[in-house]
């Protein structure tokens, strides 16, 4: 009989859990807002940009509002220019925020640093509903309290003490001035809430917390929690997507929701995404930084749709599939019950895929070609600026280099490379003797005449050439690619034919020509 009490008892209180949840759902349909509140202390990387981008495709997707919220709290740890930095990557990566510090709103500021007051008259409202308290310990009693318990071996945790004091205890240090932080009243007992992703989720505070937590500091701050709560209610958050990290502090902040007497959000929160080698992303890791990435040739949407292929999240018939969707597309994929509870490792070696398929996805676009061949044109032009007067930069060239360019390389940037020079850079004309000027003169013969301008077709033509002329294959290849790139080593010379095209090739191989003659003309002039 026990036992069935015990299990009638258990389902109506999760039927009461999942009740609870579906009413906040169907209040916050009417106008979903969501934020992403990322510390300033240092750049943005791939797990912000990821719970960046959920929180903006959830708010896509329920014709909602995305807020940027800064919190900056922690006034030790912030970074010079991270705030203008992230506004900046989040805007690079199509992550416009509705709301602000640079776009504005109705709900700013959206500073922390400049919500003080808010914060203040906030847990001065906790302290009139009894859920809060004054804590006047000092710094020296809570190091002799952390002392005692490692020397015992425990879990250093405060004592509570001052939970306890009478009101007029209370009163005679506030008249001495003594200098206090604010605590919250942790209720005993486990605190349940229900997860979007993880499903319902129970957890004991008091069990695992080292005492009652500070939520205003001596110093006027508050604390993550007190300005999270406060910031979310003010600025009508329906719905929080953040990172499990935050999971266990949830019941935590559902107290706070209490003792204000507020509504709490809708929670849902993000598994981790590790590195290859399962240790967590960092910010101190440079090379998963989104401004690392955006410097090294990573396009915005190749970026963006890499982020999206770990952890689920979208209707989609097959996971492993690269693509290139925009934002409204992904958007309308978006299913925050896809998303997975397992944390995942990051495939960075994937990322060229994604980066190769939205270089395609351009390429076919005509407005979005005439782009990169100016974008591109440019990164050439600043590679090779101390040799600006020997640059092959015509539009039409630079086209058909891209376009040959795209089964074999990811990323713009690798056509700068110094492997590509030749590509861009035209050498001085090359010395020649008779017999190879005569042998140039026939390779243009047939280079002008050939049908098919392609790798293999190059090839036999030039065997062809070697056979035709009694000259050894391996002479001729060395005589053009002297000629074609100015090196005695680099591709094969069809490889090097087909990248250049007919009209540079050619125009090649014709400056030395005219150089031999001119050179011919001179000595003659000489002799005479």
């Amino acid at each position: 009989m026990l036992g069935t009490r015990l299990i009638l008892k258990t389902l109506l209180k999760q039927n009461l859990i999942l009740t609870v949840t579906c009413v906040r759902l169907l209040q916050n349909n009417s106008e979903v807002r969501v934020r992403f509140a990322p510390s300033p202390t240092g750049f943005l990387h791939l797990g912000g940009l990821r719970t960046a981008l959920y929180n903006f495709l959830f708010a896509r997707s329920k014709g909602g509002t995305f807020i940027l919220r800064i919190e900056d709290t922690d006034q030790t740890r912030l970074v010079e220019g991270a705030v203008e930095q992230l506004h900046r990557d989040l805007e690079w990566a199509g992550i416009v925020p509705d709301e602000g510090p640079m776009t504005g709103g109705q709900s700013g500021p959206y500073l922390q640093s400049q919500r003080l007051a808010l914060y203040k008259s906030s847990a001065d409202k906790l302290l009139e509903n009894g859920a809060a308290y004054y804590c006047f310990c000092t710094q020296h009693r809570l190091e002799l309290l952390r002392k005692d318990a490692l020397r015992r071996r425990q879990v250093p945790r405060y004592d509570n003490r001052c939970r306890n004091l009478t009101k007029e205890e209370i009163q005679e240090k506030l008249t001495l001035g003594v200098e206090r932080c604010v605590r919250l009243k942790l209720i005993p007992g486990c605190e349940t809430f229900h997860d979007l992703v993880y499903g319902d989720i129970t957890h004991d505070v008091v069990a695992s917390e080292g005492g009652d937590p500070v939520i205003l500091k001596t110093d006027g701050y508050p604390t993550y929690h007190l300005a999270n709560v406060v910031d979310d209610h003010y600025m009508r958050v329906s719905h929080v997507l953040r990172g499990v990290e935050w999971q266990s502090s949830t019941p935590k902040h559902i107290m706070l929701y209490k003792g204000f007497g507020w509504q709490p959000p809708v929670f849902a929160h993000l598994p981790l995404l590790l590195n290859s080698d399962g240790t967590k992303l960092s910010k101190r890791q440079g090379d998963v930084t989104v401004k690392y990435y955006q410097s090294s040739g990573v396009f915005p949407r190749a970026l963006v749709n890499f982020v999206t292929f770990s952890g689920g999240g979208f209707h989609r018939d097959n996971s492993d599939q690269v693509r290139s969707l925009d934002m409204n597309q992904l958007a309308s994929e978006f299913d925050v019950s896809l998303i997975g509870v397992a944390s995942c490792r990051v495939s960075l070696e994937r990322l060229d895929d994604f980066n190769h398929a939205e270089l395609v996805r351009r390429m076919g676009n005509e407005t979005e070609m005439a782009d990169l061949v100016a974008k591109f044109r440019a990164m050439v032009v600043e590679t090779h600026k101390n040799r600006l007067e020997s640059l092959d930069l015509d539009e039409n060239y630079i086209r058909s280099v891209l376009v040959w360019s795209q089964k074999r390389v990811s990323r713009l940037s690798q056509l700068v490379q110094a492997q590509f020079s030749y590509l861009w850079v035209r050498p001085p004309p090359t010395p020649v003797d008779c017999k190879q000027a005569e042998l140039l003169s026939m390779a243009c013969d047939r280079l002008q005449e050939a049908v098919d301008f392609s790798q293999k077709p190059l090839a036999d033509l030039l065997r062809s050439l070697a056979k035709d002329s009694n000259v050894k294959v391996k002479d001729i290849m060395h005589l053009l690619r002297l000629v074609l790139c100015g090196c005695k080593e680099g591709p094969a010379v069809a490889e090097m034919l087909e990248m250049l095209g007919r009209q540079t090739s050619l125009s090649r191989l014709q400056a030395t020509l005219l150089y031999h003659q001119q050179s011919q003309a001179h000595n003659s002039t000489q002799t005479t």
